[in-house]
C-alpha cells in the first residue's frame, strides 16, 4: 500500500504512478510528470526573457523608472482583478484536484501522458500566473515576497476554502495597487528613485 504524499509535487506522482499502474501499464508516470514541469520551465524562461526585456527597456526609457512603484501598483491590482475571474476559478478547480483531472481527461498510452500533463500543467499555470508575475514589482530576490505568495498559493490549492482564500487575495491586492499608486512610496523598491 503507498503513503499519502505530503507536497504537490508528491500528490502528483503519486496519483500519476497510480492510476497509470491501474489503466495502462505501458504509460510510464514521468512522461505526464515531465510534461507538466514542461509548462512550468517555458513560463520560467519566457518570465526570465521578458524581466530581461523588461530592465533594458527600463534603463532607455526615464519614464518607466520614475513611474515603477505606480506601474507595479497596476500589476497588483490586475493581479487582484484576476483573481475574481471566471478563468482563475475553472484553473484553480481543475489545479486543485489533480486525482480528478486525471480520471475525467484520461488518455492512453504515452500521448495521452503527454497531453494530459500538457494540460494540468497549463490549468495550474493559469491559476497562478498573475501571483508569479507579481514578484517583477514585489522584487524577484525578495524572500518576503516569495514566502507570502508561497504561502497564498498553498493555501489556495490544499485548504478547502481556497476560493475563498483567493477572493480575499484579490480584494488585498485591489486595495495594495490602488494605495501604490496614490502614494509610490508605499512599495519598495530597490534601486529606483521615486
Amino acid at each position: 500500500m503507498k503513503s499519502v504524499p505530503l507536497s504537490s509535487q508528491n500528490t502528483i506522482e503519486f496519483t500519476a504512478s497510480l492510476l497509470f499502474s491501474q489503466h495502462n501499464p505501458f504509460a510510464p508516470p514521468w512522461v505526464f510528470v515531465g510534461a507538466y514541469l514542461l509548462i512550468w520551465t517555458l513560463f520560467g524562461g519566457l518570465a526570465y526573457l521578458g524581466a530581461l526585456v523588461a530592465s533594458e527597456l527600463a534603463q532607455q526609457v526615464p519614464w518607466i523608472m520614475m513611474n515603477a512603484a505606480r506601474i507595479g501598483g497596476g500589476i497588483l491590482m490586475l493581479a487582484g482583478i484576476y483573481q475574481l475571474t471566471s478563468l482563475k476559478r475553472v484553473c484553480l478547480a481543475k489545479c486543485r484536484a489533480p486525482q480528478d483531472f486525471i480520471l475525467h481527461s484520461w488518455g492512453k498510452g504515452c500521448s495521452g501522458s503527454l497531453r494530459m500533463g500538457l494540460k494540468y500543467g497549463i490549468y495550474c499555470l493559469g491559476s497562478y500566473l498573475l501571483l508569479f508575475v507579481l514578484l517583477f514589482p514585489l522584487g524577484i530576490m525578495n524572500i518576503a515576497a516569495m514566502a507570502l505568495l508561497t504561502i497564498l498559493i498553498f493555501a489556495e490549492k490544499c485548504f478547502p476554502l481556497g476560493a475563498r482564500i483567493a477572493q480575499f487575495a484579490a480584494l488585498a491586492l485591489i486595495l495594495y495597487g490602488t494605495l501604490v499608486i496614490v502614494v509610490p512610496a508605499a512599495l519598495p523598491l530597490s534601486g529606483a528613485d521615486m
